[in-house]
């Protein structure tokens, strides 16, 4: 087995947004609109947009850093405040994950 470890110091932040309905696809553009505020930030690995299969309305969002102090620092800062205001008209509700990542391993598809 090929595992692939990342740094001990990598942070994932998971979102769960739930999208007042009829607003899923304004709320995709001005996700895409604004999410070089995050990945343009020099501690930020990337981030991805997913909805869920079951529930129209309901989106996550994973985001990985460095670090958690790097990523806490940005939480706080200007840049972060203002990204949240171009998405927070399209929310009805949410909640936020953090947890370390630790291990992993690439699938047999990834690896090609």
């Amino acid at each position: 087995m090929n595992e692939v470890t990342m740094s001990e110091e990598a942070f994932r932040i998971l979102l769960k947004m739930h999208v007042r309905p009829g607003l899923e696809a304004d709320f995709e553009k001005a996700w895409l609109a604004v999410g070089n505020v995050i990945t343009e930030h020099p501690a930020n690995l990337g981030q991805w947009l997913m909805r869920a299969t079951d529930e129209s309305s309901v989106y996550y969002i994973i985001s990985d850093w460095v670090d958690e102090p790097q990523f806490r620092r940005f939480e706080l800062s200007d840049a972060h405040v203002a990204h949240r205001r171009q998405l927070h008209p399209f929310r009805s509700g949410g909640s936020m994950a953090t947890m370390q990542v630790l291990h992993g391993f690439p699938g047999r598809a990834g690896a090609r």
